[in-house]
This record gives C-alpha cells, structure tokens and sequence, in this order.
C-alpha cells in the first residue's frame, strides 16, 4: 500500500515524471533487485501487490484499505502464482500487470485533472516511446512502431509469429492465410476460401487486426488467445503450441 508523500502530478510533463519513476522502480524490482522482490512475495501471506513509486522505488504490500483507494491498485495476490511457476515465466506476468498499472496510474491523474484529447494523446506518445517493463525484464524491446518488420520474423517457426506485435500481424497471414484486402476483390471463391483461413477454430469468428491470435503447431489452425486461454505473455514462453484438440488426441494415443 503506497503512501502518499509525493507531489500529485497536474500536467502532462509532471504525468509523465512520475510514471518514469513509477516504471524505474518496478524494473528495479524485477531485475536488479529480483532476488529481494520475489522473496517478499511469499505465497503464505495475503494478497501482496507490487508498487513502483515515483521515486524510482518499489514495495510489495498488502492493497489499500480504503474504498475506493486513492489510485488504482496493481494486479493483487501476485505472490499466490509464485510458486505454480517458473521464476521466469512469473516475472514476466508480474511485468504485463505492472505495464497495465503504470497506464491506469498515468491516465487516471489526467482524467482527474482533465486533460483534453490532445493532451492524453501527448501524453500517450511520450509513454509509447519508452519500452514497457515487458520488454525489458524479458529482453524483447521492439522495434519502433514505423517498422514494417518485427526482429525476430525471419527463419523462426509459427511460435515467432505468435508474438510480434499487432503492427507485423499482415505478416502471419501472408504466411498462413490470404492478406483479407488483397483476396476481397477476386471473387466469391476466394472470398469463401479466406473466411474459412481467418476463422478461430475455437469459436468460429473471424480475424481481426486488434486480436491477438495464435497458431497450432500440429493442425495449423489459428485460435482467439482468449479463446484456448493463451495470453501474449505466456505464448512467449511456449516453443510448440498445442490447440486443446491436438493436445487430447495426442494424450489418447
């Protein structure tokens, strides 16, 4: 639970300094002092949080009391997936959530002190220009997003292709289904024949550009993540992905 002695940020620029130093102490947390960090988040206590404080610090402790709490609050009971884990695989969970806080924190101050649209849209680029937590806890800063290409897009299998990011998406279909603009126009079969490409072989609906999506190693069919529960952070770890499907008949045999 983080106290409150720091200044409260009003302008963009003051937004911005303090998510820096919120972002520098959870990337201490997570790297530097990783050790100090996960010995703290003993499954046996109660839910802990991670907390990165404007003064390029951190803290795991227990949530705010009072509701609503003063900000929004990181992901709770961290410590709970410890242990179910690989050290590496929770750092990186703890590193999405931490990622989705530092925003929450940043444009909760400017929806507090009414920043219009051209001020959030300012203060989204200067966060965007810096690489999230994700990305330097796990090693993978990406390319600018006026790259056409990812980094890792050349001789990898299926499993690259699952997690670059939405911009490279265009990319995934090239390789394993028709590009949905280029086929429009040629006609009623190849239209058929892209739908049937582009369709979840969970749920059955179709590709959309904002989705993140993943691909079966053994039948090459593409699934929602959220349909067969597979979020970006895990597909990172996975070498060969197996749909639900695949995975049971392969447990039968």
């Amino acid at each position: 639970m983080e106290g409150i002695p720091h200044p409260i940020p009003r302008t963009v620029e003051e937004v911005f300094n303090d998510f820096k130093g919120r972002r520098a102490g959870l990337i201490k947390a997570l790297t530097t002092d990783v050790e100090k960090c996960y010995q703290q988040c003993d499954p046996e206590k109660e839910n802990l949080c991670l907390y990165g404080l404007p003064n390029e610090t951190w803290e795991v402790n227990l949530p705010a009391e009072e509701v609503p709490p003063e900000l929004p609050e990181p992901a709770l009971g961290i410590n709970f997936a410890r242990d179910g884990m690989q050290e590496k695989d929770w750092l990186s969970l703890v590193a999405v959530h931490s990622d989705s806080w530092l925003l929450s924190v940043a444009f909760y101050f400017g929806a507090r002190f009414g920043f219009g649209k051209s001020e959030r849209k300012r203060l989204f680029q200067m966060i965007n220009d810096v690489p999230t937590v994700f990305e330097v806890v796990t090693g993978t800063v990406k390319q600018v997003k006026d790259q056409p290409t990812a980094p890792n897009n050349n001789g990898k299998n299926k499993s690259s292709g699952r997690m670059q990011p939405r911009q490279s998406e265009p990319q995934h279909k090239a390789v394993k289904m028709p590009a949905p603009k280029e086929e429009d126009d040629s006609g009623e079969e190849e239209e058929d024949d892209e739908q049937g490409a582009t369709l979840c072989g969970a749920c059955g609906d179709n590709y959309g550009d904002d989705e993140f999506w993943i691909c079966c190693d053994v039948c090459e069919r593409w699934f929602h993540g959220k349909c067969v529960k597979i979020t970006p952070a895990k597909a990172e770890h996975i070498k060969q992905y197996k749909c639900p499907s695949c995975s049971s008949k392969r447990a039968k045999v």
